[in-house]
């Protein structure tokens, strides 16, 4: 085991400065995020019920989950981006298709399904209260059935139809639900098929709850999933220790690399050695909202750019730095702002002795 403990900034610019010419497609559930701001002073006592009526002044919309992984690519300067997956034929679906789209995002593999809903995050927030502590219960439009077989099929035949052209493809499970979003058992299967296939492609995949049934892709757990531990709760913790010990079985099952997040701690990853790859300490308010999805952009692209999995898991580190400090949003880094952020991250490494 070793520990990641410095990039030249000269590395870091060579990376960057591949990200506009490549080709990726993010290939899972994507959701609509709706935000509603909402005038706390302007509540008004419901004669029906009592209650009271949030008054909403402003409405906000943009990508979420495989969609936050899609406006990170483009912040970061991706030169070609596809969205693959499945929308209800709706309003929420079309938002969601114009914002892709004004993100530069090809959206003619996201298929429409009557039989869904476009799977929407709603999310209420006083407008006088940026912080976490102004946001109110979130309400989820999810779908719990299978999707029709017939669109599962169209998922795979997008995927070969883009893979000869693609540097990357990114898998973003969402679904709690077994097989009730895009990557489904059948959909899974076939990722492990075209994996053998197509060589020179980075796959990535991130899931929700089935992380250990996917074969052939660099798979990117939590620490919580690493070490097996299900239905962690806050303040739980998972000792370093703990994900070394766990890290060479989940790499030989996976038959690929692996990246275990470890939140404000960072990342270890596992090719053909393991190293600790510190985060990066940030001061004042954070909202870890898209944290994963933003670490998983930049990783994705600086290993298509060329780096090794321990620089990539690094640039990973520096974007999710950066959205973390962005509240009430979902946040996203620009290529400038990477080089103060790895100086203030090198710094931070020379401060602890490389530890």
């Amino acid at each position: 085991m070793k520990v990641l403990q410095s990039m030249p900034p000269a590395r870091l610019q060579e990376l960057l400065a591949g990200f506009p010419r490549l080709r990726l497609a993010v290939v899972g559930d994507f959701f609509l995020d709706k935000y509603f701001d909402i005038e706390p002073s302007l509540g008004e006592l419901s004669v029906e019920t009592g209650r009271i009526a949030h008054q909403v002044m402003a409405i906000r919309h943009s990508p979420g989950v495989a969609g936050t992984v899609v406006g990170n690519l483009a912040a970061l300067g991706a030169g070609t981006l596809y969205a693959v997956g499945l929308t209800g034929d709706d309003g929420d679906g079309y938002e969601l298709r114009r914002d892709l789209a004004a993100l530069g995002c090809d959206t003619g593999h996201l298929h429409q399904v009557p039989q869904r809903m476009t799977s929407t995050y709603l999310k209420p927030h006083d407008r006088t209260d940026p912080s976490l502590a102004g946001e109110h219960s979130r309400y989820d439009v999810k779908n719990r059935a299978t999707p029709p077989l017939d669109a599962q099929r169209q998922v795979i035949r997008s995927l070969e139809a883009l893979l000869p052209r693609l540097d990357a493809l990114i898998v973003a499970d969402q679904a709690e639900e077994r097989d009730c979003g895009v990557i489904t058992a059948l959909v899974r299967d076939a990722l492990a098929e075209v994996v053998c296939r197509h060589p020179h492609v980075v796959f990535w995949a991130d899931s929700r709850r089935r992380i250990r049934e996917f074969h052939g892709l660099i798979i990117k757990p939590n620490q919580y999933e690493a070490v097996g531990h299900e239905n962690p709760v806050p303040g739980d913790e998972v000792r370093l220790e703990q994900i070394i010990a766990a890290l060479p079985a989940l790499r030989t099952a996976a038959g690929a690399p692996v990246c275990v997040t470890r939140g404000p701690a960072g990342m270890v990853v596992a090719d053909d050695e393991i190293t600790v790859v510190p985060g990066v300490r940030v001061e004042g308010p954070v909202d870890p909202t898209g944290a994963g999805d933003s670490a998983t952009a930049g990783a994705v692209l600086a290993l298509s750019a060329g780096a090794t999995l321990a620089e990539a898991a690094l640039v990973g580190n520096l974007v999710a730095s950066i959205t973390i400090q962005q509240l009430a949003t979902t946040g996203t880094a620009r290529p400038e702002e990477l080089a103060p952020r790895l100086a203030l991250w090198q710094s931070q490494q020379e401060g602890c002795g490389g530890r």
